[in-house]
């Protein structure tokens, strides 16, 4: 898996309430309308600008708030190829693998607003393009890797009618 694109920088704490305005909360039942609306209470020209295979980049605690199912799945439908960020809140994480959207772990110092990254997951680097300097992450396991590529854990299990984690 080895992803290309664009950074957006957003900071520490984007909450789900950003990714996902609860003013919105009547767009639960049409998520493509939703995601129309990712992240524009963190940053407004995020959803109308970014592009199909770029990066959401965030510092600590990506994801933190309620277990809105709805955050990691209008960020995969915006077209994000994956969030990198230093950490991210447990129940976000889970929920993003659930569904099939890459979370990346790791130092988001180093990566500007801008920046054009490849993301190779399998190696376990984030190379920036832009800067000319690879952050090492860890890699993720296959078992991970697999339910990624499969779209996801429900996708995997309709797949393989139940789980095939070997």
């Amino acid at each position: 898996m080895q992803l290309k694109g664009k950074a957006w920088k957003f900071g520490d704490d984007i909450s789900t309430d950003h990714i996902a305005p609860g003013r919105l909360f009547h767009l639960r039942s049409n998520l493509p309308e939703m995601a129309k609306h990712v992240l524009e209470d963190a940053d407004p020209a995020f959803a109308s600008s970014m592009q199909k295979g770029d990066f959401v980049v965030a510092g600590k605690n990506f994801g933190l708030g309620s277990s809105r199912e709805h955050a990691p799945t209008i960020i995969k439908l915006a077209g994000v190829n994956a969030v990198l960020a230093k950490s991210f809140a447990r129940i976000f994480f889970r929920n993003a693998i659930n569904i099939g959207l890459l979370l990346v772990e790791c130092d988001t110092d180093k990566i500007n607003a801008g920046d054009e990254l490849d993301v190779d997951v399998k190696a376990g680097v984030v190379h920036n393009l832009t800067q000319k300097m690879d952050i090492p992450v860890a890699p993720l396991p296959d078992v991970m890797i697999k339910i990624l590529n499969e779209g996801g854990l429900m996708a995997h299990i309709k797949k393989h009618g139940g789980f095939d984690l070997v």
